[in-house]
């Protein structure tokens, strides 16, 4: 695993030894873990199937038996690494505080590499990525051939209208970043539109990181593909100079942004994963500057928190902070538990995705709202399939301040 480096010479590649075993675990993270079973009610997988190997403490003791006592990397051992969603719910309930994101990173990069998982024909996608161009012209044609209707979106975990042209974004000042990323940028542009005019509404200008920028390397690094998160990740490094704040509204893409100094390894990483916050952190540390509320009419909302924006950036709270002047907010009774999109991971485990999702929806119902708002693409996509009304934060903010972006 990678840490902090300390002092680099600028331009000097840091080689980081993994330790000696198959998986290349670190030792003490490994060993944390006491096998208490406090993380068992918030896995999602472990919800679901009631099997110790679809558990944290379960494929904690897996890793160790291929790690320590020469346990083959069989194809149990495989699907138990492979259904994890990497939620990390388990984190926060973890009294030891074990690093279960690195563990998993770590041992899905070895069984991608001896082509266990995330298979050679599916790889492809994922550079494509980094190439926004290619990726926005690739959009655009699957938006036309969805129009046919020869393209099964539900099945794909796609939009149930993606766009064929989307607006433009014209950057209006220095004063923050908007990072704009690879999927988000391509089918949920109008996302970005509204925390720019959010920020702008407080008299700031935006710019916006585009194409330079143009995939952060989250969906790489959870299939295993480390080296090319690493490229993505190097990539948007160069072009995020400066020292603005970098805002991000994508919960999965904030997570792997503020882990960008640990993945290279590098003072500039490290400075550029310093700036990162999510998009309703800003938003709420300025709420006394936002335009007085058009209307007298407050939405009924229910919170769905991202598992990356709750469990990993532990800044889910600032949507509440954010919203609370705007909207009525009602939480869901089930403590954060994850809905099952994992990014890629719901298209590559739909059975297993939709019991999941099926506990969401339950507490959904539950809580009487009828509009959730959640703040990661994946997320709104893994519900809107299923028939939920599904808003970004900012969205509604930016309705119901009665802002709109690019000035």
């Amino acid at each position: 695993m990678t840490g902090s480096p300390g002092t680099v010479p600028p331009g000097v590649v840091v080689s980081l030894a993994r330790p000696a075993g198959p998986l290349g675990l670190d030792d003490d993270e490994l060993s944390a873990c006491v096998q208490c079973g406090l993380c068992l009610p918030h896995c999602p997988t472990f919800r679901v199937t009631g099997d110790e190997l679809r558990s944290p403490r379960g494929r904690i003791a897996a890793m160790r038996a291929v790690e320590r006592d020469g346990a083959p990397i069989d194809d149990a051992f495989v699907a138990a690494i492979d259904t994890c969603v990497q939620c990390r719910g388990c984190e926060p309930a973890c009294p030891s505080g074990v690093p279960y994101g690195h563990l998993v990173e770590a041992t899905r990069e070895v069984l991608a590499a001896d082509g266990r998982i995330t298979p050679r024909w599916r790889r492809p996608g994922y550079r494509i990525l980094g190439h926004h161009r290619v990726l926005l012209a690739a959009s655009t044609v699957l938006a036309l051939a969805q129009r046919l209707g020869v393209v099964p979106s539900a099945r794909l975990g796609l939009p149930a209208r993606l766009p064929v042209r989307r607006p433009a974004l014209r950057s209006s000042g220095d004063d923050v970043v908007i990072f704009t990323g690879c999927v988000m940028d391509a089918w949920q542009r109008d996302v970005h539109l509204a925390a720019a005019a959010i920020v702008e509404s407080t008299g700031r200008g935006v710019r916006f990181s585009g194409a330079a920028a143009a995939c952060c390397g989250a969906l790489a690094h959870h299939a295993g593909l480390v080296d090319e998160a690493r490229r993505r990740a190097r990539q948007v490094v160069a072009a995020l100079d400066g020292d603005a704040p970098i805002l991000v509204d994508s919960a999965g893409c904030g997570a792997a942004l503020r882990d960008v100094g640990r993945l290279l390894g590098t003072p500039e990483a490290e400075a550029v994963a310093a700036r990162v916050l999510d998009v309703h952190e800003w938003i709420a540390d300025h709420v006394a500057e936002l335009p007085t509320p058009t209307g007298g009419h407050r939405p009924h909302l229910a919170v769905h928190d991202p598992c990356h924006l709750r469990h990993v950036q532990r800044a889910h709270l600032s949507v509440r902070a954010a919203l609370a002047p705007v909207a009525d907010l009602v939480e869901l009774d089930d403590d954060g538990l994850c809905c099952g999109a994992g990014g890629a991971w719901s298209v590559e485990h739909p059975a297993m995705a939709a019991d999941i999702r099926a506990r969401k929806l339950a507490a959904i119902a539950r809580s009487g709202a009828t509009t959730v708002v959640s703040a990661n693409p994946g997320c709104t996509l893994h519900l809107a399939a299923a028939g939920v009304d599904v808003r970004h934060p900012v969205e509604v903010l930016a309705e119901q301040l009665g802002v709109r972006g690019g000035r």
